[in-house]
């Protein structure tokens, strides 16, 4: 194409003429005629001035016997990252993602520099995230800046970062990252041959768009199948470990990958202490969190059949039932529990501690006053659900709870044999789970690795975790 074939064309495809924000200029080069395309909002402004000064600057007899855009590139761009294409729609992308594309009379290509900057945040540490010793900083919804943080801890050439564009609206970058020694590259393929089969308009909700994109099937399965991380020092010694980080722009969560259901047993603040203190910790959040699973069913039981009470937990009878059913109220209260957590997240961050305090304290005195709910009932209640919070992971707390409610609801139908029919349906949906992209949700019991299985209920030391290699 023409020189003025090829702006009219461009400009056509942007559709400069109806955003505001798509900016299209000419300039002189040499006494060439040229125009550049760029978003308002995405390129650095001083970068622009002193580029422009620049080529407005070139003698007309240097660029005389200039044609060929890899030439004009090494003697007049000085920009470190430059590309040149001839494709239309990479031209388009590249500068709806914030570069500015360069059109001179006479090239054989279109010049593309990155001159791009986004509005980001700082990296602050993540507010669900934290830990009471080591780095404070946190991914953010630039992925540049998320890449870095993980080359800041990782300084080994194998470390590798490879983008996917996603989406045929959005094409939003998505990027693996793992340790090219250390990957299981069987399962890096299925991934990549996964993502780049996703046919989806747009990622428009992220890290959960794409996941929902892996996870296909199973709809009705509350269990997560991909582990969450907005702490760079996670996610780099999760690539450290062999396993694949998943960044998605815009995001400021990173997806571990594959992830099993014991893996959820770790958190960072096991590792910033000594390995005693770290399993220590990592034993009473497990216990602790079990103990929300069945806790109340377990009680439930317990008042239908008083006469299976051991003498040492005569404590737990409940001397008023209330005006309601003991299952209704169970029901109830793990309702309003959520009720308040929702209440408490819409809130404004200077009310929302008081409106959860002083609502939970006023609900439970007058519903306790006018024998609505027992206050045994509370009190276990509230244990389950301050213990809930043990666990980062939100999702697998959810999928806790309502595994909770199909154990209380199946006790109430069929008593005892209802418990354990409630327990098998979470076993069989536990073994019947596949992780992202295949692999057995239940490793390493299914299929049974005694090292590994070591690991995750024992916090090891990080010395011998960093002597150890793929596959030891």
């Amino acid at each position: 194409m023409t020189y003025q074939e090829t702006v009219e064309r461009l400009g056509q495809k942007l559709r400069v003429d109806a955003s505001f924000d798509l900016m299209s200029r000419q300039i002189t080069v040499g006494h060439r005629p040229a125009t550049i395309f760029f978003v308002d909002g995405l390129s650095k402004d001083e970068v622009l001035e002193r580029m422009l000064q620049f080529l407005a600057s070139v003698p007309p007899e240097d660029v005389a016997d200039v044609h060929s855009a890899t030439e004009f590139i090494a003697r007049f761009v000085t920009f470190i990252e430059v590309d040149h294409t001839a494709d239309m729609d990479t031209m388009v992308t590249q500068v709806l993602s914030g570069a500015l594309a360069l059109v001179v009379e006479g090239m054989d290509r279109v010049i593309l520099i990155d001159t791009r900057t986004y509005p980001v945040r700082g990296v602050e540490e993540p507010e669900s995230d934290r830990v009471l010793r080591g780095a404070r900083d946190g991914f953010v919804e630039t992925l540049v800046f998320n890449a870095a943080l993980i080359r800041r801890r990782l300084r080994d050439p194998m470390l590798t970062f490879e983008i996917i564009k996603v989406g045929r609206l959005s094409s939003t970058d998505v990027c693996l990252c793992y340790m090219a020694d250390r990957v299981d590259n069987a399962y890096l393929k299925k991934l990549r041959k996964r993502l780049q089969s996703i046919t989806i308009p747009a990622l428009t909700m992220g890290q959960e768009s794409l996941a929902e994109c892996l996870l296909k099937g199973q709809w009705y399965n509350p269990f997560p199948r991909i582990r969450y991380t907005e702490r760079p020092d996670s996610a780099a010694a999760s690539v450290a470990e062999g396993q694949i980080v998943v960044l998605v722009d815009n995001s400021p969560a990173a997806m571990l990958l594959p992830t099993s259901i014991f893996d959820f047993s770790q958190d960072t603040n096991d590792f910033y202490f000594p390995p005693i203190v770290g399993s220590y910790l990592r034993f009473v959040r497990s216990l602790i969190f079990l103990a929300t699973l069945f806790l109340t069913p377990v009680w439930y039981w317990l008042m239908q059949n008083p006469e299976h009470i051991p003498p040492a937990l005569e404590f737990i009878r409940i001397d008023e039932m209330g005006h309601i059913p003991l299952v209704v109220q169970l029901f109830l209260v793990e309702l309003l529990i959520d009720a308040i957590k929702l209440a408490a997240l819409n809130t404004p961050t200077s009310l929302s501690n008081a409106l959860s305090l002083v609502g939970a304290l006023v609900f439970g005195e007058f519903a306790v006053q006018a024998g609505l709910f027992a206050s045994e009932l509370l009190a276990y209640m509230a244990f389950v659900a301050i213990a809930s919070f043990t666990q980062p992971s939100h999702e697998l707390t959810y999928a806790f709870k309502l595994f909770r409610l199909v154990f209380l609801l199946c006790t109430w139908l069929l008593h005892g044999w209802g418990l354990l029919l409630g327990m098998g349906i979470m076993l069989l949906v536990l073994v019947t789970t596949r992780t992202a992209v295949g692999g057995s949700y239940l490793y390493p019991v299914i299929p049974f690795n005694a090292k590994a299985l070591g690991r995750l209920l024992w916090r090891q030391p990080i010395s011998r975790y960093n002597a150890e290699k793929k596959g030891s």
